[in-house]
């Protein structure tokens, strides 16, 4: 099938979904999980050929080891956590149809601000085929159809599971072409020039993949390029927390894009809190890129010299993705968050503190989609947030931040009720209405 048609027919599945009751969507998400509870074993099998194909990448070192990680399905609880994915979107609220302004401009003249879908979104993603699962469910829930491209390496899996979600979609109300999958770059590169279909691209991947994408449609993006995520120490930090915070952030799940690339830490509380941190961090294998000042202040008899460098200037501007972590001392809260600003990717960063004013002016003045105290950076993920799942993250100053969920799928539209109305009846003269800017009664609510 050629681009057009998928992109038309994603239009005309996004047109449809536009009178699709809460219920529905309901129903329909129950048949997904339903029958991908079903096809469990046969998702697997496709699973287990892209990890086959994956790993013989890893070894000719054509794809990456993070890359690689984000590709099993089979691994601990993913597949019931992709599951229980769907169950909690199913529970939350319908983010459609939602008044979120009103007024009476006059008697019998009323005017609504409700929320809709945006449309069709194209999502382009790397490696982990449960987005394909989350992200349909989300566009469900929200109204929306979307097209979907993931990684090469995860073929299988992808088809598995896509096909799996239209044949449930089949037995329901909204239509099968809701959810569409395409596979190759030049589909990707077609679709990203039919902007009078296409209403939003999310793109979830490397910088060159977002950067690619910005620079290359006329269709709106949201998404976010780099993950350099910081945690500065504080002088009034707690030891135990920091060593907590820090281990977590960056050993938790190296490969997120929440994972913290670099460690700021205070002048002032080198001697009592750099050792502990560092100790614990490579008790975990990571390999710490210091500064000059924070090397100086590890002794070399307590230290595994393997997991020791000293730092260059563009590790503050590395995304590792990996058990490596960029060490730099500051002298202050205000270096930290200038350092953040300079380096950082607006994403997520946080503050290890006991000071509540220094807590308050960190989290004022680092220009992030996430600000956090006293917390480690892996929180930034729409599960954790109550979102049920997340479309992506978008460090992007629009409607959208953070970690996307239902609220960053649906726009607004403005709905006025009228009784004859005419904009010539109202103005400053003589015999003219005025505009009254009342609370409104809700007489026309049932057209809403």
């Amino acid at each position: 099938m050629n681009t057009v048609k998928i992109a038309q027919n994603a239009r005309n599945a996004a047109n449809k979904l536009q009178y699709v009751t809460t219920q529905e969507k309901s129903v329909a998400l129950d048949k997904i999980k339903n029958i991908l509870t079903d096809k469990k074993q046969e998702i697997f099998k496709a699973n287990r050929q892209d990890k086959e194909n994956a790993e013989k990448l890893v070894n000719a070192e054509l794809l990456s080891v993070s890359l690689f990680k984000r590709l099993d399905l089979e691994k601990g609880d993913k597949f019931d956590t992709m599951l229980k994915g769907i169950s909690d979107i199913d529970q939350l609220p319908d983010p459609t149809g939602q008044i979120t302004y009103s007024s009476k401009l006059d008697e019998g003249l009323e005017l609504y601000r409700v929320t809709c879908p945006v449309g069709v979104l194209l999502v382009i993603f790397e490696a982990r085929p449960e987005v394909v699962v989350n992200i349909s469910a989300l566009a469900i829930k929200s109204g929306n159809s979307v097209i979907l491209k993931g990684g090469k390496e995860s073929a299988f899996s992808l088809n598995a599971l896509s096909t799996a979600i239209r044949s449930a979609l089949a037995d329901t109300v909204i239509p099968s072409d809701a959810i569409q999958l395409v596979e190759t770059r030049e589909e990707i590169k077609s679709l990203l020039d039919l902007d009078e279909y296409i209403d939003l691209v999310i793109p979830r991947g490397s910088n060159s993949l977002v950067k690619y994408i910005q620079s290359n449609t006329r269709i709106p993006v949201l998404g976010h390029a780099d993950g350099l995520c910081s945690v500065y120490v504080d002088k009034d930090a707690d030891l135990d927390k920091a060593v907590r915070i820090v281990v977590d952030s960056k050993v938790n799940y190296p490969a997120a894009c929440n994972s913290a690339e670099t460690l700021l830490v205070n002048r002032s509380i080198l001697s009592t809190h750099l050792i502990p941190i560092a100790t614990a961090l490579q008790n975990a294998n990571v390999r710490l890129h210091l500064d000059s000042e924070s090397l100086s202040h590890l002794p070399t008899p307590t230290t595994n010299s393997s997991l020791i460098q000293e730092c260059v200037t563009e590790d503050f501007d590395t995304e590792f993705l990996d058990l490596d972590i960029a060490v730099k001392v500051v002298g202050d809260v205000e270096e930290a968050i200038q350092h953040i600003n300079s380096h950082g990717s607006k994403h997520t960063d946080s503050i290890v503190t006991e000071n509540d004013q220094v807590a308050k002016r960190f989290m004022q003045g680092v220009d992030a989609a996430g600000v956090y105290w006293n917390a480690s950076t892996r929180f930034a993920d729409g599960f954790r947030y109550g979102f049920g799942a997340e479309v992506g993250v978008s460090t992007n100053k629009t409607h959208a931040r953070g970690p996307v969920g239902l609220e960053g799928l649906v726009i607004y539209k403005y709905k006025l009720c009228g009784n004859g109305h005419i904009v010539g009846e109202f103005g400053e003269g003589s015999g003219k209405k005025k505009y009254l800017h009342e609370n409104v009664d809700g007489t026309c609510k049932t057209v809403l």
